[in-house]
């Protein structure tokens, strides 16, 4: 059985994301979405929220888990017997970055690769950054992230500026 991890903060999750999620679930018999607590950022959503909106938006893809995680990837993908780890690349700084993460995870364990999926043109200059930055000034961000987690994502903002 083939099973992959799709790591990342997801915060929040946008149609780039999404668009990996279901072309590398094709492939795999399990792809584990790995929800990143990572500490050197403040996420907008808890890692619990994260695996909710995440949960949400793919559950009608029958072979995806989401799971948060914290620590080294290669050790949770060796904890959910994953031989691969999926990575999107929307540009070129992307693949210099994850190349060097790739061979680092490759020399932690030699039994998982990673396989790299260049995401569909029309979601190369996505990213949660730029989804949360128009948020913040309360734009519209139908485009870019699903359906279904648009109002979740302007209620955060709402919220914060009440605070």
């Amino acid at each position: 059985m083939r099973v992959g991890i799709y790591p990342g903060s997801f915060d929040p999750i946008t149609l780039g994301h999404l668009d990996v999620i279901k072309r590398s679930a094709k492939l795999m018999d399990e792809l584990i979405i790995g929800v990143l607590q990572n500490s050197s950022k403040v996420p907008l959503f808890s890692a619990e929220e994260r695996v909710k909106l995440i949960e949400k938006v793919v559950s009608d893809i029958p072979n995806v888990k989401v799971e948060a995680f914290d620590g080294l990837t290669v050790d949770f993908a060796k904890k959910r017997n994953a031989t691969v780890i999926v990575r999107g690349l929307r540009a070129i700084t992307d693949f210099e970055y994850e190349l060097t993460i790739a061979q680092t995870n490759h020399k932690l364990d030699e039994d998982i690769d990673t396989m790299f999926l260049t995401t569909s043109v029309e979601y190369s200059y996505l990213s949660s950054s730029i989804v949360k930055e128009i948020a913040s000034y309360g734009g519209d961000i139908s485009k870019f992230v699903p359906e279904s987690i648009v109002d979740l994502v302007r209620d955060k903002y709402k919220i914060r500026r009440s605070e």
